[in-house]
């Protein structure tokens, strides 16, 4: 039986529209083939990447650095714990950003409120390294959260509109947008941290807001000349009573969560309630698991699913346990990698000391180099008929990634051999990452794709909101684990990284082991 299409956004074109009769705006292929609306929306998302991932090294460095080298002397696992809250709010930041621009602002303006919002967060953490206080920190990162869940989700979601027809060239599109995301994040990593490190802090906050400012701009002035009609409006019912209630409604919701957010904001400022950052993590952890849990209850009680659909509802929920297992423990590149690589690495090259967060962009390099090498080895396997399941997939991603920990293990007991006085090589952490990042390759695309294929149609959006909110997991949890590297507590290392690794080493024992259960469970799907 034909499955029902998805409704169109106000302004995109119809599912079944040709390219030859689609608007000059998506028959455009100016841009290496594509549409010059890939364009606008690859140069945004690149500076906003190159926002993000600008700021997040810097953050721990600057809340544990002591006040004498202007940071806030934070004990490094609140600090830590500070950065998976982080993390993890802005994955699930994208949830409600992506209802606000559905139900009140459409796409276009969800954007640049959203660029606006991020830009904001950064000037404001800027300002709190040049004076000192602690208020314009978190507000900034507040702003950051609130902007990204609004831009993030929102421009893909575009991205997507740009091809009607569907298809490889969607796919390809997509690839293209990818490049974007890790181009940025590489150029940001390396900018940010050598002015944050080597000039002050609030150079390089003050750097990563500058990015995104440039995308902000070009988004600004470039939309409306390559992106048409698409995304200028929310999704609105028929009836205008009942799209004025709606309204209404939306934008209670919205006012009183902004306002919620606000006071819990100022109680902290003031004093009045004391956080402690590994607390609330513990906190957070347990509702989301919750949460996650209570959602795929209830899919199974009441979503009114057939028994071949609960079979593979059953294997997302299963790819979303590994999956938290392997961010958790790959979202440790902002915490305990990046101290390791500050105290424990010789990162003199000549007369050149490599800044620590330099190192982070060793993943978005080898992204971009082993991608492409990734995608073509897919679909050779695919010629050939060679059929590696999801589930196969990733638990060779999670052995990778125990061979990037068990790299570190051993590293760590150099530093402890030596007292904490021997520098290891910078090699030892670049291993480690393209292990990591080989595993990322085999597990996270992957995931992606499970998600699309897996999910009832009804549930497709919440799904991949489900899949989204595993990453939040992992940034919550390598967050409360990221501050045992420390100079004062050196046998707590090699621990860390050594049960990171049998952690990851025995999960992907047991979905190997669970892999032809699995893919007997997953009904019509390859």
């Amino acid at each position: 039986m034909a499955q029902t299409p998805p409704p169109r956004r106000p302004g995109s074109v119809d599912e079944t529209a040709t390219t030859a009769d689609a608007p000059p705006f998506l028959s455009d292929h100016s841009f290496f083939g594509h549409p010059r609306g890939l364009a606008t929306l690859f140069v945004t998302e690149m500076w906003e990447r190159f926002s993000y991932y600008g700021l997040r090294p810097l953050l721990i460095l600057f809340m544990a650095a002591a006040l004498a080298d202007g940071g806030f002397g934070f004990e490094r696992d609140q600090a830590s714990a500070i950065v998976g809250i982080y993390g993890a709010c802005v994955y699930l930041a994208s949830l409600p950003g992506g209802w606000v621009a559905d139900r009140l602002l459409g796409l276009r303006r969800a954007i640049l409120y959203g660029a606006a919002l991020i830009s904001l967060g950064h000037i404001s953490i800027g300002l709190s390294a040049f004076v000192h206080a602690r208020l314009p920190f978190f507000l900034g990162l507040v702003l950051i959260v609130l902007g990204t869940g609004l831009l993030k989700p929102n421009i893909s979601a575009i991205v997507g509109d740009l091809y009607p027809e569907g298809g490889e060239r969607r796919d390809a599109g997509f690839s293209v947008f990818y490049m974007g995301i890790n181009t940025g994040a590489f150029l940001g990593q390396l900018v940010t941290g050598f002015l944050g490190e080597r000039v002050g802090w609030h150079w390089g906050f003050g750097a990563a807001g500058v990015g995104m400012i440039i995308g902000l701009i070009y988004f600004a002035t470039q939309a409306k000349r390559t992106l048409g009609t698409l995304g200028l409006e929310p999704v609105k019912h028929p009836d205008p009573v009942t799209q004025a209630r709606q309204t209404r409604t939306a934008k209670g919701i919205l006012t009183a969560g902004l306002s919620l957010l606000a006071i819990v904001v100022i109680l902290a400022a003031s004093g009045v309630v004391e956080l402690d950052a590994q607390v609330i993590g513990r906190y957070m952890t347990g509702v989301i698991l919750a949460m996650v849990i209570g959602f795929f209850t209830m899919v199974f009680v009441a979503g009114k699913l057939s028994t071949d659909e609960k079979k593979r509802v059953a294997v997302i929920f299963i790819l979303f346990v590994f999956a938290a297992i392997f961010w958790s423990a790959f979202e440790q590149a902002p915490t305990s990698l990046n101290l390791f690589a500050r105290d424990f690495t010789n990162r003199q090259m000549g007369g050149f000391e490599i800044p620590a967060t330099w190192f982070q962009s060793v993943n978005s390099a080898f992204i971009i180099i082993f991608a492409p090498v990734f995608a073509a080895m897919w679909v050779w396997f695919g010629k050939r008929r060679i059929e590696i399941s999801s589930p196969a997939k990733f638990a060779v991603g999670l052995a990778l990634a125990g061979i990037g920990f068990l790299v570190m293990y051993f590293a760590a007991n150099r530093v402890v051999a030596g007292q904490g006085l021997l520098l290891v090589a910078p090699w030892w952490l670049v291993a480690s990452y393209f292990f990591q990042t080989i595993g990322e390759l085999s597990l996270s695309p992957v995931g992606l794709s499970s998600m699309t294929k897996l999910s009832p149609r009804k549930y497709v959006g919440q799904m991949m909101g489900i899949w989204f909110t595993a990453s939040a997991l992992g940034n919550l949890v390598a967050g409360l684990v990221g501050g045992n590297v420390d100079p004062e507590k050196l046998v707590q290392m090699p621990t860390l990284f050594s049960t990171t690794a049998i952690f990851l080493f025995g999960s992907a024992v047991v979905l190997a082991l669970l892999a032809i259960p699995i893919r007997k469970m997953m009904v019509g799907v390859r």
